[in-house]
């Protein structure tokens, strides 16, 4: 790797939350074990069951990450948007892919393969540090997942999503990240369904959507729906 396209990778790499506070020997470390790879739309970067050859650091375009029945019924367990580190739990574990990821559009994403990441771990063990915390907040977010799932409603989990969104965005209005179709399949629901409570939630004055973009209202009145039946 020249060192022009190793100055533009450690820029790149150093907008990703796992490598935020490394520093710049550090990235370039990084960087020089780091093999760019492009997806076009719902190209696979990876799928479930496969061995695992590293993980994936994405710094362009958004990947779902998402499970799959045997009667191809599908389940999204999280949108990663670009700056954004992917598949760390199996390059640890020494296990498979636990999920598929797809490209939503164009991708660009920089491969590490396990053994070098492994390395790179023993040589600084910041970043092995930083892994555990990433680690740790997805799990977090799939505990938070099963527990709408199994005790809440969708118009409850739509309402909760929809707050989600709202504070990784930092206020309203917020452009949806996801199509209703993609809502859908986190939520575990149908796009026709997703539809009518979003239309719901307007005639109630809790939102205002002008395309995909979307405006909370009345975050008290969604608040409390995003809490019943959620206890």
């Amino acid at each position: 790797m020249s060192s022009s396209s190793t100055s533009e990778t450690v820029f790149l790499l150093a907008s990703i939350p796992l490598f935020s506070a490394l520093s710049e020997a550090e990235l370039q470390a990084v960087a020089s074990h780091a093999f760019r790879k492009t997806f076009a739309p719902g190209e696979y970067l990876f799928l479930e069951g496969e061995p695992c050859r590293g993980m994936f650091l994405v710094t362009r375009g958004s990947v779902r990450i998402f499970k799959a029945s045997a009667s191809g019924r599908e389940i999204l367990l999280t949108m990663e948007t670009a700056p954004a580190s992917i598949a760390e739990i199996p390059v640890f574990d020494g296990g498979n892919y636990p999920a598929s990821a797809a490209a939503v559009d164009e991708v660009t994403a920089y491969l590490i393969l396990k053994a070098n990441f492994e390395r790179l771990c023993r040589e600084n063990p910041d970043l092995a540090l930083k892994v555990l915390t990433v680690v740790g907040k997805r799990l977090r977010a799939l505990v938070t997942m099963l527990h709408q799932v199994t005790f809440g409603g969708i118009r409850q989990r739509l309402a909760l999503t929809l707050l989600d969104f709202e504070e990784q965005n930092g206020g309203s209005p917020f452009t949806l990240p996801e199509t209703h179709h993609e809502l859908a399949l986190r939520l575990g629901s149908v796009r026709e369904v997703i539809s009518r409570n979003l239309g719901r939630f307007q005639v109630q004055q809790f939102i205002r959507t002008q395309g995909r973009e979307v405006t909370i209202l009345d975050r008290a009145g969604l608040q409390h729906e995003a809490e019943t039946e959620m206890h």
